[in-house]
């Protein structure tokens, strides 16, 4: 098998899912986006983020959860689907302190449920999402994925640890592909509400100050969603057996920077609610992308200044 033709979008409603279901289309693939429409932000908002991906007669949008298994071995029977790229999750470090049992239940299960519906239908080859969160606190970097993961700090970051794991377990059994993609803090048009970028843009828009945690200087490895996307479907294009992937720009802007970025491209003055720094938050996250760029061609191209000024341009079409 080359590329896969009919590819299951777990998660597709969302930020990421939707512009990968967009992009799959555009390449003249068949789609099936499975997505519960989880309240943590608003089910209008996922609906409007498939405006595009549903014109489309190779599109189908399922509505349900992927801890159903007969949701989930009903759909693989029926679509017999080539590749799976698999987003579906509970996100955000901060909400995981609070919901640790549910955030276990929904991404580790969940993501037990579509391994073993591969492992059962067809052994398409899969792409897991899993996140910078699992190298921990570093003073270090760029982060690799040689390096050792076994000190998450959050709730969140050890579910996506024991995904990657368990995801080995059934290349090993099954014989399964897995790619997992460690993503590092995606921006972009239709970003999630509470993330950093855009909830600091849509408060500086309104006048409204700005929460930043601890001092400001926090790095993270901002990295645009079309540039991700672009390395998710090569990801799901080769079939490496087995392989953990950093998905980052491969350099940090500190939370000082990107405020600054933002206000000269809103062309106001950020008004700063200095708050304690929050427990489980990270203070750098620094991707080596040399991996994927040596096994996927995998290149980033936008930069912060331009990243943000796409996003700044696609909120204001929004208003």
């Amino acid at each position: 098998m080359s590329r896969p033709e009919r590819v299951l979008v777990t998660g597709g409603a969302g930020f990421i899912g939707s512009t990968l279901c967009e992009r799959l289309l555009e390449e003249g693939r068949e789609v099936v986006a499975l997505d519960n429409f989880d309240p943590f932000y608003p089910e209008e908002e996922k609906l409007r983020n498939l405006e595009v991906a549903r014109r489309s007669e190779r599109f189908r949008l399922v509505r349900g959860d992927i801890r159903d298994r007969d949701l989930v071995g009903r759909l693989f029977a029926e679509n017999r689907f080539e590749g799976v790229v698999h987003l579906a999750a509970l996100a955000g470090v901060r909400p995981s302190l609070e919901r640790p049992a549910e955030y276990a239940d929904v991404n580790v299960v969940g993501s037990s449920v579509l391994l073993e519906a591969c492992a059962r239908h067809e052994r398409p080859r899969m792409v897991l999402i899993s996140s910078s969160s699992v190298y921990g606190e570093r003073s270090d970097g760029p982060f690799r994925e040689t390096d050792p993961v076994e000190r998450p700090i959050s709730p969140y970051a050890a579910t996506k640890r024991a995904c990657e794991l368990i995801a080995h377990t059934f290349h090993h059994t099954a014989g399964l592909s897995v790619t997992c993609a460690r993503i590092f803090t995606a921006f972009g048009p239709r970003q999630r509400p509470d993330l950093a970028i855009r909830k600091f843009a849509e408060r500086m828009m309104g006048g409204e100050a700005i929460p930043v945690y601890g001092d400001g200087r926090a790095l993270r490895d901002f990295t645009y969603v079309d540039d991700l996307v672009d390395g998710l479907v090569r990801a799901l294009d080769r079939d490496l057996g087995y392989a953990i992937l950093n998905f980052g720009a491969g350099r940090t802007t500190s939370v000082l920077e990107v405020i600054d970025t933002l206000a000269r491209c809103l062309g106001v003055e950020p008004k700063i609610e200095w708050l304690p720094r929050q427990t489980g938050d990270v203070s750098r996250t620094w991707a080596d992308i040399g991996a994927a760029r040596q096994a996927l061609g995998y290149e980033p191209r936008i930069g912060i200044s331009e990243g943000i000024a796409r996003m700044v341009a696609w909120l204001r079409s929004r208003s």
